[in-house]
């Protein structure tokens, strides 16, 4: 296992090197979205809407903040169970998605949109969300505020610890 520091920005061009069970302390811009923030994505993709943020490149975390407490960037963050996320990675995954973030192992067709687009999946652990909180520096609410703690942040992160879960050869922590 090797360890990396990497920003968030040149994900793609580490996605070859990573391997499964490597750490990586990850610095720079993501994206929350989990399952509502998903399908209001989808409905802005099939309506060839503009999204909240640019896919191409992007990281997504699925993680759902709870409230922020005075005097912080952001509440606990730790992160959901990434399997619900499958319907719709794929397709994201096609369409530029970099990286994910998030806990659990995912299904096939993920895997081979990984591989397939050169892409990796960090895995976070669960029941780490104050922990993680510590590691994101910036919050900022950028779509369907309504969904409450489900919509879509900009999170900016600093030393934020993860695993890489699946690689962009189909290794697979999970396997």
């Amino acid at each position: 296992m090797a360890e990396y520091n990497i920003n968030i920005s040149e994900i793609k061009n580490y996605a070859s090197v990573l391997k499964a069970g490597d750490r990586v302390i990850l610095s720079g811009t993501v994206y929350t979205s989990r399952d509502a923030a998903h399908k209001r994505i989808f409905e802005l993709l099939d309506k060839g809407e503009k999204l909240p943020f640019e896919l191409d490149g992007a990281c997504i975390y699925f993680a759902g903040p709870t409230p922020t407490p005075d005097g912080m960037v952001i509440g606990s963050c730790g992160p959901t169970t990434s399997g619900r996320m499958d319907v719709y990675s794929p397709r994201l995954l096609d369409l530029g998605l970099a990286a994910m973030i998030g806990k659990g192992q995912r299904n096939e067709a993920v895997c081979e949109a990984i591989v397939r687009n050169k892409a990796v999946y960090f895995c976070a652990i669960g029941g780490a969300g104050a922990l993680y909180a510590k590691h994101i520096i910036g919050c900022e609410e950028i779509a369907f505020k309504d969904l409450g703690c489900e919509s879509v942040k900009r999170l900016v992160l600093e030393d934020f610890p993860v695993v890489v879960g699946i690689d962009s050869s189909g290794g697979s922590l999970f396997r």
